[in-house]
């Protein structure tokens, strides 16, 4: 978090995130800062760089004053990538998007049956190595189908077919699951502080379900996700009769199907569920930055009905309405309503498609562009 001081009667907190594919939430911030101060030179301007939960949240606790921390774990084929969580104190931010999330597919190429969320189980121990004790883990971006099999089995659970062999990885594996034994998993998690930040209510199987809901944007085909959909409820009903009534409320609770299921398995390991995007502004500090400020600047890349859906602009305007502060926004593309923008808080919108029509060059302008916004914005509000 960065604080610069001067002499002027405003006290700006830009608190946006990414512009996915063009800027960082930190560079985000970094950029609406200098254009502020080139209308208003002695503006008072704090930055704190947001996220949800999904990609971006390790850069943005790491923004936010959190230690960096990488470490080799398991890609979602198995391969081995360098993924990274942050810790500070003993809370560790956990991003499930940087070992197992769509980005870490080699080449692009969508493995809906056989994608793993085993690296995040790896990092989730990496991190309990470190001396944390309060685990965020955020989810989103996820490329696996796998009820959070992966995870578990990386933090000491078996998983086995009717021979006793592990079953293969991924959900479609889950298909041959016969037996799941829970004993040996990691036992620092019985002490540990496990949050689930995640922003959907799906439970784990079903029409409304991970596979269902969530498949396709993995590369599932329609046979694929009646498969996988069979595979998680296999999987719900196996742990049921190894631990009781306790996993079947875990599959059916909102959340359970978080990230294809991932949530699930946090459910079952005691994770408490929460809004993504709440969860990381109490671990970045949000509430005393906003104490001090007048004016709220937020935004993402694209403001639109999703944003309004948990999102973290939309987290940022309700928590700055709450207390009193005028919210703007800055985005690259904006597709809300002056209505539906009020309705969430946010008084006015500045798009970078205000200055520059075209998309291609406004995500490879990104930056120039936004410092522009934001002398805008400034002779807008903050002149005196």
């Amino acid at each position: 978090m960065t604080d610069t001081t001067g002499t002027g009667a405003h006290r700006v907190l830009v608190a946006a995130d990414k512009f996915k594919g063009s800027l960082t939430a930190a560079e985000v911030a970094e950029r609406v800062t200098t254009g502020l101060r080139r209308v208003v030179p002695d503006l008072k301007v704090e930055s704190l760089p947001v996220a949800d939960g999904g990609d971006g949240t390790v850069a943005a606790a790491v923004a936010a004053g959190f230690a960096r921390r990488e470490v080799p774990v398991a890609g979602p084929l198995g391969g081995e990538v360098a993924a990274a969580f942050a810790l500070r104190g003993g809370t560790a931010v956990v991003e499930m998007a940087e070992a197992s999330g769509l980005q870490r597919l080699p080449g692009g190429a969508p493995a809906p049956l056989t994608a793993s969320t085993h690296g995040t189980g790896e990092l989730l121990r990496a991190a309990l190595d470190a001396g944390a004790r309060t685990l965020v883990l955020g989810v989103g971006g996820s490329a696996s189908t796998d009820g959070g099999a992966g995870m578990l089995t990386a933090l000491g659970a078996r998983l086995l077919d009717a021979g006793g062999a592990p079953v293969p990885p991924g959900g479609g594996g889950l298909a041959a699951l016969a037996s799941a034994d829970l004993s040996g998993l990691d036992p620092r998690l019985a002490e540990a502080e496990l949050v689930l930040a995640a922003d959907v209510d799906n439970p784990l199987t079903g029409p409304k379900g991970a596979a269902a809901v969530y498949g396709p944007q993995k590369g599932a085909s329609p046979q694929d996700v009646r498969a996988l959909d069979a595979a998680l409820a296999r999987f719900a009903g196996v742990l049921e009769a190894s631990l009781g009534a306790r996993a079947a409320e875990c599959a059916a609770t909102p959340g359970a199907g978080a990230a294809g299921g991932l949530g699930h398995a946090a459910l079952l390991l005691g994770a408490r569920f929460r809004p993504g995007i709440e969860v990381m502004l109490d671990v970045l500090g949000f509430a005393p930055a906003l104490e001090r400020a007048s004016l709220v600047i937020t935004g993402e890349g694209s403001l639109d009905a999703q944003t309004l859906h948990g999102k973290a602009p939309a987290g940022v305007a309700a928590a700055a309405r709450a207390a009193g502060r005028q919210v703007v926004a800055v985005c690259g593309r904006l597709a809300l309503s002056p209505g539906e923008l009020a309705a969430a808080g946010v008084s006015r919108a500045y798009a970078l498609t205000d200055l520059e029509p075209d998309v291609a060059r406004c995500l490879a302008e990104a930056g120039p562009l936004l410092e522009r916004l934001a002398e805008r914005l400034a002779r807008d509000l903050l002149r005196p």
